[in-house]
Order: C-alpha cells, then structure tokens, then sequence
C-alpha cells in the first residue's frame, strides 16, 4: 500500500490549490478525483461557463435596447447553437490548462472516488488503498432536491442542463432566488425565454440587506420576468406541453405553467460517501464538514475546504482555503496566506445590476455592538452612470466611530463586482474615509461615486 505525504480529495478549486501548494514541499502528492471530466465546478459548471453565457446576454441586451443610447440597430436577437459553441471554446481553454497541469506528472492522478477505512487509510473505487500522512477534503456541493411533490421528476433542469443549451426554450420557471437562480433567471430572460421565477423568502438573494434585493426584483420585472416572493411551493406537475408548478402566493394558492422548469434550490455539500465516521471526522449541522480556524477537521491529519466545508460556497474561498492548509499540512507558514479573516469576506452576484459585499453588514455591526456610520449615494445622480444608462442601484459605506476606519461596503451598480475590490483593499487593510480620499479618484468614472459617501463619513466624525 502506497503512502503518501499529502492527499487532496476532489480535484477543484480548493483541492488542486492545495496540492499544487503541498507540491512545492513535497514529491509525493496524490490527487484523488473520480468525476466524469476533470476540472472542477467553477470550470466546467459553474463560474466560467455561466459569467460567458451572461456577458454575452448583456451585449444582447444592450443591442436590444439601442434607441436609449441614440443608435439604430435593427434587430439582435440570440444564436443559440453559436453562444453555447462560444461557452463550450472558452472554458476548454481554462479546463485544458486545468486537466494538462493534473496529468503533468508533478502529482499521482488517481481517476476514481476515495473513502475513508481509518483515520489515515483511503480506499479508491477501483479498490486501491492509499495512506496519506495529511488529507485534504474538497469534493464539493450537489444540487439540492427538497422533498417537495414532482420536484425530483427526471426532465426537471438543474443549472448544469441550462448553462449547456444549445437551443432557446419557450419558456421556463426558476425555482429559488439565490445567486445561481437569480443569474440563470435573467440570462434566460435575456436570451429570450418568457421567465417566471418564484422565491419562497420575502426577498430574491435573501442574504444581502432588503433594499439591495429590491434594486435587483425592481431591474427584474422592469425586463419583464414574472417574479414571484414570499411563496410557498406546494408541488410540481408534469404536463402534456411541460410543466406546472403550484404554490400559495399573499394567501391564495397560484399556479404557472411553462415548458421547463429549473430546480435552483441551493447545493448540499457532497459528504455523504467518504467514510467521514471511520475517519473520526464530524459534520455541522447543516452536512457540511466541521473545520476550524486553519482548515482542520476533527481528525488532525485531514483538512477540508470549499463547499464541502463553507462557510461560504466561493471560488476564491475554497482557493485560499486550500492554498492554507496545505502550508498548515507542512508547518509552512506564511505572512501572506494565514488562516481566512471572514471578516473581510468579498461577495459578488453576476445580475445586472451586479451586487458586491465586502466586510461587515449593518446586521452584524449591530449585533456585535460596534458603533458606526452608514454613507450611501445613489447611482441614478452620478454622471458616468447616467450616460451608461446604468441608473439602478447605489453605493453603501460602513466607517467605524470614532476612527473611521472602514468595515464594509455594499455595492448594487454596473459593474459592482469590479468597483468593490477598490473597498476590498480598505477593508482588509484597515484604511479610514480619510486614507481613501487621499486617493486620486477619476472623473468621470463610476469608481469615483465612492468618494461622495466617504466625504459624508467624515463630515459626520
């Protein structure tokens, strides 16, 4: 039986950062990954194909709407079998880059689903046992199916059916409000589909603060998507020309009917076949892997990262996750690449427009107590923004009293997920209003809308 200094299991994001950072520190690094393609979520399912598919859905929407921006164009309309050609090129080259630097030869690639036999003993689904001195666990998330009637019929999509279409449905219904529903939603809508979208929470994309969802619910049904909160869904039925889906709606009961249906619900970590028990590791909860603060379990030879182990289902989370732990594995410590401050945790939502968060919400400065100002400004009084036609939305600041030293920000706009980064430096590195309007900020440029709200935190201190 082989051993092994370091083991990762699950060949995304989180575990391929780990042993690309375990193999700086050792030859003997083994990759355990049975999935049909190689490469990960992100790649093949989730971040790259979807942000294409949606930039190309903007530029579609754009051209659609010339007239607003004094030009004649007169008609665009979607290619479907062209757009998934174009999806289906450009994430090859980033699972190419992927699978060739798996297959190099620098790790042992085992092409088969690992569980545990004891705390330090895999065995492979081919039958091969492996011992490893450090583990590492990133198999991922698989979608959820709530026990709801007809929600587990066999033509019900998931977003892996829609991010590989190669065809414009007539109509569709997107079950759930989350990032993923909310991004699938209106690049359906965008491309053409009659969408109609039904949350059970009061709000789409619950988590963020109420009046961020309801820039983004207003932006929906201003495109023309049917938009549905604060339902409950009772049940899925087939039909001769697709499907209906019942639900109670402000204390009637409703139903919608297209000829597909989207099951976007949320993803539960995918645990449930590794042999966690025999390896002495225990779950959260809410299934995933419990961890503490540098990415172990409760068995101390095996780490865990990325969906499998959250708190948060992001890319660059489980990256970084991974990326640690393996310096953990081998006492490698680094000024640089410590254990994850959530503290200065950065989000972003792929809509139009996009939603951004970093550091701390309203909610968790009142719950610890912290006293702070609240700075915003909207974006329909901002010039770039104006002449963009990028009107929805605003900018929101959190500056620390008395210091103001900035401790999170909100971002609702065009092109939000790039604008939050400037505020991603302030958060992680402890800068006030004041550090921030030292900076030079462009006019006209949408980053500069930051300095209004900056200017009102300090005033008020």
């Amino acid at each position: 039986m082989k051993t092994y200094d370091f083991i990762a299991i699950g060949g995304g994001s989180g575990g391929f950062n780990a042993a690309r950072v375990a193999r700086g520190f050792s030859d003997s690094v083994a990759v355990i990954d049975g999935a049909d393609e190689l490469g990960g979520l992100c790649i093949l399912r989730g971040c790259m194909p979807s942000k294409t598919l949606i930039y190309s859905a903007e530029v579609l929407h754009l051209a659609q709407n010339a007239k607003k921006f004094g030009l004649d164009i007169p008609s665009a309309k979607v290619d479907m079998p062209a757009l998934h050609q174009r999806k289906v090129e450009t994430i090859k080259e980033f699972s190419d880059y992927r699978v060739d630097s798996m297959r190099s030869r620098k790790y042992d690639l085992y092409r088969s689903y690992a569980k545990f036999i004891d705390r330090n003993t895999i065995e492979l689904s081919d039958g091969t046992r492996l011992q490893g001195k450090k583990f590492i666990i990133a198999t991922g998330s698989t979608v959820s199916v709530p026990s709801i009637p007809g929600l587990d019929h066999k033509e019900i999509w998931t977003s892996d059916q829609v991010l590989d279409l190669d065809f414009l449905p007539e109509s569709v219904i997107v079950l759930g409000g989350g990032v993923v529903a909310c991004e699938l939603a209106q690049f359906l809508n965008r491309v053409g589909s009659k969408v109609t979208q039904i949350q059970r929470s009061s709000h789409i994309l619950k988590d963020q603060a109420a009046d961020v969802s309801e820039t983004v619910e207003k932006a929906f049904r201003d495109e023309g998507m049917d938009l549905y909160t604060g339902t409950s869904l009772k049940r899925i039925e087939k039909t001769d020309t697709g499907f209906k889906a019942v639900f109670d709606h402000e204390g009637f009961e409703k139903s919608v009917t297209a000829q597909y249906v989207v099951n976007a619900l949320g993803r539960s970590p995918n645990t449930a076949n590794l042999g966690l028990e025999a390896a002495g590791i225990e779950l959260l909860p809410n299934g995933q892997i419990k961890t503490d603060a540098h990415q172990l379990t409760t068995n101390p030879d095996v780490y865990a990262a990325g969906d499998c182990a959250g708190p948060f289902e992001i890319v660059h989370t489980a990256v970084l996750q991974g990326e640690y732990a393996a310096r953990h594995a081998f006492q490698k410590p680094s000024s640089v690449f410590g254990p994850l401050n959530y503290d200065h945790m950065l989000d972003v939502v792929f809509t139009d427009p996009q939603v951004a968060r970093v550091g701390l919400t309203e909610k968790t400065l009142k719950e610890r107590g912290i006293d702070y100002i609240a700075a915003d400004y909207p974006f329909d009084d901002h010039g770039k923004s104006i002449l963009m036609e990028a009107k929805y939305g605003f900018v929101r600041l959190f500056g620390e009293k008395p210091t103001g030293r900035i401790l999170g920000a909100e971002i609702v706009s065009k092109d939000a997920g790039e604008l939050i980064h400037a505020l991603s430096v302030a958060v992680s590195n402890n800068l006030t209003a004041a550090d921030l309007l030292k900076t030079h900020w462009y006019h006209p440029t949408l980053a500069e809308i930051i300095s209004y709200p900056l200017e009102d935190i300090i005033d008020e201190l």
